[in-house]
């Protein structure tokens, strides 16, 4: 008995230690580490480290096994050793089998295969064409089978030696996509020959050259994809072209036989020649004269960017050359034919419109945002471009890419966004290909198949992958797909390559780019589009565009002294568009220098103004009155909101109203902010923000209360008990940033008489329908009321009676949620409640007894503990605002504390601000004059940054922005000059670090 359960507790240990290292099902990975082939494998660190890095290390650990199993023993034991002793092996070995149930499977019918990866890792250089002509060759020789069997299992003992470095990292996805490429021409090289073999009589009579199209054309083949080829042939002398044309189809015909058909080794690849002359309607085979007469008289244009891929592959290779030279003269006099462009543009809207609905949001490679609107960008800016620059012809993506950006072509950033979104979106593509060799660009549904892949990906997700891997490439994806689809609608339907495409040939639009040049040089980082802009500003002879053409010069130079030019002219275009053709807006440009300025300053500072603006652009009358960016008191905001609820016939249309109000005092609020019009004093411009904020986010809950309210009273009668609403967090402390949700707690009280479950549900569903009408979809930005703060968190009821809160808070009540009530403050609903509430709470935030050492050493323990695991993957803990060295909770904390400490005897730090009970602090001489200076610069410099990235990007964020515009963006709004980027983030560093400093010895003792 007591040996059986010595062995459960190893058994039960070892599960925990797979689990660890990443095994979805320990149980059975146990199992089958009790196999014999398995023995001892338990007890290798090395090895079980090795499994759980793989992408499915249960798939790594079964494919090992097989592998194992199939060996002869003295085998097995070679391998064992060596993958012990030989990290490149194992490495290579492992990631293969962790990632590929197709490879897994081949090495377990031909397991001697596992030494392909020995002879490779000693390989110095890639292997090319030729090495895998050698290779598949010897193989067929050695293998005692089928010729097209021996060509199969060749193949895959390649492709095998390709996955292992790819999936190691030992090469990059260029060169594996090439290396693909490289591995289909020998692969049809070879099928070629042996199609010779079997049919002499037609290699006599021609001379057959197979051209590769699509990515093996381009050298940048997927793992598994149809192969894309066109037939020329020419005869042999004394041959007729006939003759010679039907031998060469015998043979090409017989040549995709082999590669396409399955055995019992399972099939290559399918090979395509469809894009051929005239598609699957024309003869499989031409001579090239044929093929050139076609090109000439029938082409349409997409056979022509077809042809940017077209590289001799296999077969005669001096025809295979001459094929190319002929054609690619052709391709690059596409760009002159009528409607090209517009041709190139209909192909891509086909290409997605012929994607089924159910499989849109899965594609990778059709879909927007995917692959092909890379390619499709890249091809269209070659075939314009390259008829006068031939650095542009290379067939590869990435390549024709880099030559784009280097050019002038394409913009150094735009390439490298490109760039990278197109290799992570092909490394997806190559993962997913690989689990079991299919054709597919599909992303995977199922749980186990994503985690697979997210983790196999996880080098290349910038975000952070040990939480919830699937999320974190979900993200990824997502990002990137976003970020192809805005630069190739940039790109690719850019109307200016009409105007550049219909010119003559030399002649490329001098006065073009001499415009282009100027709007460069004044920062503009597409200088085509702000022509565009321009002139539909400035065309035409109405008023607007008199007053425009005046005004545009000066507009231009405010617009070029911002961060991001591009947006402020795309912006006031829009303005202008909707209100071109009211009367006080053109009174506005043309007699309101100061307001056109700041309607300049205001839509170049970032996206959040601006598209507060946008929303409902009448709101620029604000910038003509000298008090209307003044930020409007809780009394005014109160008034209008409840009239305007007021006027509502239902709660959804009574809270609309609110957050229409709402949003265009966001607008005050921001462009007030962007102007500097809250203070040159950077804490007063932050209090005064804040406090602004604040303000409006409570009159907007007050109002949407009485909405709610009154619509439950119009169906049910009297509400049945009172409520109150209770500010917590940035919102009970008046600190609210642009991106801030509401942190409230809900209280009620039943009215007399009233039971005590319905007074309950009456206010759940009123608070509840508050919570969802605020933060639902709507053209006006959603204001998000979050109550996890509230007692039990989720788990509690939203809403409690005043008398559940003491209960609570008397029996159960941790320290940590003492210090969250120290920012509780009423804020709407029924001020005697709120008041009462007050009461309550105050003994818990402010202890008569100050903090015991035990509840001081958990409040150590949580903020340490908060900053161990909550700051993102990734993320700088020297620039992170929130988490960050030196950063808003280092302070706050450290402030909290000293409230809690000392707020029973000290009644300056009985407040909800950070500032305040700072002051306070040293005011009590709890707090040294310098130390509290230097923790004030961390807290409103910290708090600066925030909004400053929430006023450029449009949406709320912890850290400086890694894009270099935006970045620039936020440097502005901190009053940083052009290019002086780099000094923000070092005076935010040095500024956070003695904040650090100060919080080491204030909070930590």
């Amino acid at each position: 008995m007591a040996v059986e359960e010595r062995a459960g507790s190893r058994t039960s240990r070892l599960e925990v230690r797979l689990v660890r290292r990443g095994f979805s099902h320990p149980q059975a990975a146990v199992g089958l580490l009790g196999e014999p082939w398995l023995h001892g494998l338990s007890d290798d660190p090395v090895l079980l480290d090795a499994l759980g890095t793989t992408a499915d290390p249960d798939l790594a650990l079964l494919g090992l096994g097989r592998l194992l199993e199939a060996l002869d023993p003295a085998e097995r034991q070679t391998l064992r050793d060596t993958l012990t002793s030989s990290k490149p092996l194992r490495d290579r070995l492992l990631s293969v089998l962790g990632a590929s149930t197709a490879l897994g499977d081949h090495l377990a019918r031909h397991p001697r295969d596992w030494h392909a990866l020995v002879t490779f890792e000693l390989r110095d250089i890639h292997p090319g064409t030729e090495d895998f002509r050698r290779e598949l060759q010897h193989r067929m020789r050695t293998a005692g089978t089928d010729r097209a069997d021996a060509l199969r299992i060749a193949y895959r003992r390649c492709l095998l030696t390709i996955a292992a470095r790819d999936l190691s990292g030992t090469t990059d996805l260029p060169q594996a996509a090439a290396e693909l490429a490289d591995l289909a021409g020998a692969t049809l090289q070879t099928a070629l020959e042996i199609a010779a073999e079997q049919d002499p009589e037609a290699a006599g009579r021609c001379r057959l050259a197979v051209i590769g199209m699509g990515k093996c054309g381009g050298r940048e083949l997927n793992y598994v994809s149809d192969v894309d080829v066109i037939f020329v042939a020419e005869p042999r002398e004394g041959v007729e072209e006939h003759q010679a044309v039907q031998a060469a189809t015998r043979l090409a015909a017989r040549m995709m036989r082999l590669c396409s058909d399955t055995t019992g080794e399972g099939t290559i690849w399918p090979v395509d020649a469809n894009l051929r002359p005239e598609g699957r309607n024309g003869p499989l085979v031409r001579t090239l004269a044929s093929h050139l007469a076609y090109y000439q008289r029938w082409a349409k244009t997409w056979e022509f960017q077809a042809l940017l891929k077209a590289r001799p592959v296999a077969g005669d290779a001096e025809l295979g050359a001459a094929y190319a030279e002929a054609t690619g003269a052709l391709v690059w006099q596409a760009a002159e034919r009528d409607n090209f462009v517009a041709d190139v543009q209909q192909m891509r809207r086909r290409v997605v419109d012929a994607i089924p609905a159910r499989e849109l949001d899965r594609q990778l490679k059709l879909a927007p945002g995917g692959l092909r609107d890379v390619e499709f960008a890249v091809q269209l800016l070659q075939l314009v471009h390259g008829r006068t620059d031939a650095r542009l012809h290379s067939p590869t993506t990435l390549q024709a890419l880099e030559a784009l950006s280097a050019g002038g072509y394409v913009g150094r950033a735009d390439a490298a966004s490109l760039e990278a979104a197109y290799r992570f979106l092909r490394a997806m593509e190559h993962r997913i290909q690989l689990h079991r060799l299919r054709r597919t660009h599909l992303m995977p549904t199922d749980p186990a198949d994503l985690r697979r892949l997210a983790r196999s990906l996880a080098a290349q997700i910038n975000d952070d992958t040990r939480a919830d891997p699937v999320a974190a490439l979900q993200r990824e994806w997502k990002r990137h797909a976003v970020e192809v689809r805005r630069l190739h609608e940039k790109l690719f339907y850019r109307p200016l390559l009409d105007a550049v495409a219909e010119l003559p040939t030399g002649a490329i639009g001098l006065s073009t780019q001499a415009a282009k040049a100027r709007l460069e040089a004044l920062g503009y980082a597409d200088p085509a589009a702000a022509l565009r802009h321009l002139t539909a500003l400035a065309s035409g002879v109405s008023r607007k565009a008199a007053i425009q053409r005046t005004l545009l010069p000066v507009l231009l130079g405010w617009f070029a002294d911002s961060a991001d030019p591009d947006a402020g002219l795309l912006n006031f275009r829009q303005v202008s568009d909707a209100l071109g053709r009211t009367p006080w807006y053109l009174r506005l440009l043309r007699d309101e220098s100061a307001a056109a300025e700041q309607l300049a300053r205001v839509l170049s500072a970032g996206r959040l103004a601006p598209d507060l603006l946008l929303r409902a652009p009448e709101a620029v009358a604000m910038l003509g009155d000298p008090q209307g960016l003044l930020p409007r008191g809780r009394v005014a905001l109160t008034q209008e909101i409840q009239s305007a609820v007021g006027r509502a016939g239902s709660a959804a249309a009574g809270v609309a109203a609110a957050r229409a109000v709402r949003r265009r005092e966001l607008f005050r609020t921001s462009a007030a902010d962007v102007l500097g019009r809250f203070g040159e004093e950077p804490g007063a411009a932050v209090d005064a923000a804040g406090e602004a904020l604040t303000v409006l986010n409570a009159a907007t809950l007050q109002g949407a209360l009485r909405a709610c309210v009154a619509e439950w009273e119009s169906a049910n009668g009297e509400l049945p008990t009172r409520l109150a609403v209770i500010a917590m967090g940035r919102f009970g402390g008046r600190e609210m940033g642009y991106g801030s949700d509401a942190d409230v707690l809900f209280v009620h009280e039943p009215l007399l008489g009233v039971l005590d479950q319905d007074a309950a549900k009456a206010a759940f569903a009123v608070c509840n329908q508050l919570r969802t009408l605020l933060a639902s979809p709507s053209t006006e930005p959603p204001l998000l009321v979050d109550a996890d703060l509230r007692p039990e968190g989720r788990q509690g009821p939203l809403v409690r009676t005043l008398g559940s809160y003491e209960a609570y808070y008397r029996r159960w009540s941790h320290v940590w949620e003492s210090q969250a009530l120290l920012r509780a403050e009423p804020v709407a609903g029924d001020p005697e409640l709120g008041e009462r509430f007050r009461a309550l709470i105050d003994p818990l935030r402010y202890p008569g007894a100050g903090v015991p050492t035990p509840d001081l050493l958990e409040i150590r323990r949580i903020k340490a503990r908060i900053e161990a695991e909550r700051l993102p993957r990734g993320a700088d803990p020297t620039t992170h605002t929130k988490i960050g060295r030196g950063g808003l909770a280092d302070v706050e904390w450290t402030v909290q504390l000293l409230q809690l400490q000392h707020g029973h005897v000290v009644p300056g730090l009985r407040t909800t601000r950070t500032r305040a009970a700072l002051a306070a602090a040293v005011e009590a001489g709890l707090v040294a004059a310098e130390d509290a200076v230097v923790l004030d610069a961390a807290w409103v410099l910290a708090s600066r940054v925030r909004s400053a990235v929430m006023l450029v990007r449009g949406r709320a964020g912890d850290s400086f922005p890694g894009e270099a515009r935006e970045l620039a963006g936020v440097a502005r709004y901190l009053g940083y000059g052009s290019g002086h980027t780099g000094e923000l983030v070092d005076d935010y560093r040095r500024t956070t670090r003695r904040a650090r400093a100060v919080v080491e010895e204030l909070f930590y003792g």
